[in-house]
């Protein structure tokens, strides 16, 4: 079973997706509404998965940063309302994996996150 924390200044999109991501499979162990409260319950919980609110993203605070340095192999992926081209190049080039879409779909979020787990699998495999 893989471990998410999820981090959203929204609580009732944090319980959302904690409710898609339980339902689904994954363990939840941790939620916050700052990136500071991510690095601290990533670096406690050492999760596989997080998921982050554009907003913490984009605060300046570095958090996807931080994270690639000290846990290299978690995922990130963000989550907003809305994604543009510019928005999505940012987030990739800060080291984001995938992206999860608010309003959320259940059976959108449990694909994203599966297809880039198989993709990032296969590309450590083939490297």
């Amino acid at each position: 079973m893989l471990k998410a924390v999820l981090v959203d200044s929204n609580a009732v999109a944090r319980g959302l997706l904690n409710t898609v991501l339980t339902d689904g499979g994954y363990e939840v162990l941790g939620q916050t509404h700052t990136g500071q409260g991510a690095l601290v319950l990533a670096n406690k919980f050492r999760p596989q998965i997080m998921c982050i609110a554009r907003e913490q993203v984009e605060d300046g605070s570095g958090i996807v940063e931080q994270l690639r340095a000290n846990l290299p192999k978690t995922l990130v992926f963000m989550v907003s309302g809305t994604l543009d081209a510019p928005t999505i190049e940012a987030a990739l080039a800060r080291g984001v994996h995938g992206f999860i879409v608010k309003p959320f779909k259940a059976d959108a979020v449990l694909k994203t996150i599966r297809n880039t787990v198989i993709a990032v699998v296969r590309k450590q495999q083939a490297g």
